[in-house]
């Protein structure tokens, strides 16, 4: 375990090395940061003048090496509009986003585990084939357009629930969410949804097809030739090897989707790293948006080498150190 630990580390430092490469590259494409800054009212000559200060006018290598030193100090550069470090402001909205994820993240637990089981149990019944036709639609339909047509409907049409906003939150031990108010729990219902209809589908569709390949394979043959109850069959062998692969699968797919949150954000206006990701386009604020793409990246690193400890520690017979 150590080995592996070991072995990761290192990996990890290249990939991220790689995204700092990438996300500090794009810097240079994607406008001038001084346009949003001063206006149109400063001369050339002032403009000249502040970029020389703010090192914009420093060859690529030069910038790039002063921003890794800074980074190493778990410094990312300090927001052009905040004038705030940009890793501040990123930790700030990202309570907001893993309130979604993790509303998220329970639907699609709590849904796609029955339906994937059941159309595997029963895979010729009229349900299985309304779950899995669903499942196909779902796969199509891109999330702005989900999170639209709910919208419509919940909140124009129906009146049923707040269509745009976090919400009233309330603050329990140092953690300020809307999980703690009925506000805050009326404004999650909508992109909580749109967000999860991403993985839903996917889920559904894994668990159905690892549950039939349990059911299939010659211990639970065994199982039942020794005249074990279906249920027990099903749900103590059958179900508990199923979750292995959904395990890794799931573990990454979650994680991933705190960058996913960006077209759910935008659409419900929810006040998340996403959004601000967004805003920090329109305003050209490249400090912000080079430690957002460094951070995403981050969690992407950090949710793999979990996935592989978890996936270990679940099944002792996997060899984490071994080759290929």
């Amino acid at each position: 375990m150590f080995t592996f630990l070991l072995k990761r580390l290192y990996q990890a430092i290249i990939v991220m090395f790689v995204i700092s490469l990438v996300a500090f590259s794009i810097q240079n494409n994607l406008g001038d940061p001084l346009r949003e800054m001063v206006g149109q009212s400063v001369s050339e000559a002032q403009r000249q003048i502040l970029r020389d200060q703010m090192g914009l006018n420093d060859p690529f290598l030069v910038k790039y090496a002063r921003f890794l030193k800074g980074a190493i100090h778990g410094d990312l550069g300090t927001s052009y509009f905040f004038k705030r470090p940009a890793l501040e402001v990123i930790l700030d909205k990202l309570v907001a986003t893993l309130e979604l994820v993790f509303g998220a993240t329970l639907i699609i637990v709590f849904v796609s585990i029955p339906l994937g089981v059941y159309s595997a149990i029963r895979p010729r019944s009229i349900l299985t084939k309304v779950i899995m036709g669903a499942s196909s639609i779902g796969i199509s339909i891109p999330v702005f357009l989900t999170a639209i047509l709910l919208m419509y409907l919940f909140s124009i049409q129906l009146g049923w629930l707040p269509a745009y906003g976090r919400g009233e939150t309330a603050n329990l031990l140092g953690w300020d969410s809307g999980f703690f108010t009925l506000d805050g729990i009326l404004h999650l219902i909508l992109p909580s949804i749109a967000l999860s209809s991403i993985m839903l589908p996917l889920f559904i569709r894994l668990v159905r097809s690892e549950m039939l390949e349990q059911l299939s394979s010659e211990y639970v043959k065994f199982a039942r030739a020794k005249g074990l109850d279906d249920n027990k069959v099903y749900y103590r062998h059958a179900l508990k090897n199923t979750m292995l692969p959904v395990v890794t699968v799931g573990g990454v797919q979650i994680g991933t989707m705190v960058a996913y949150t960006i077209l759910t954000e935008k659409v419900f206006q929810w006040p998340g790293t996403g959004f601000l990701f967004l805003e920090a386009i329109d305003r050209v604020d490249t400090p912000l948006i080079t430690a957002y793409v460094i951070f995403v990246g981050l969690i992407f690193v950090v949710t793999n080498t979990l996935v592989d400890l978890l996936y270990g520690f679940i099944n002792p017979t996997v060899n984490l150190t071994a080759k290929g």
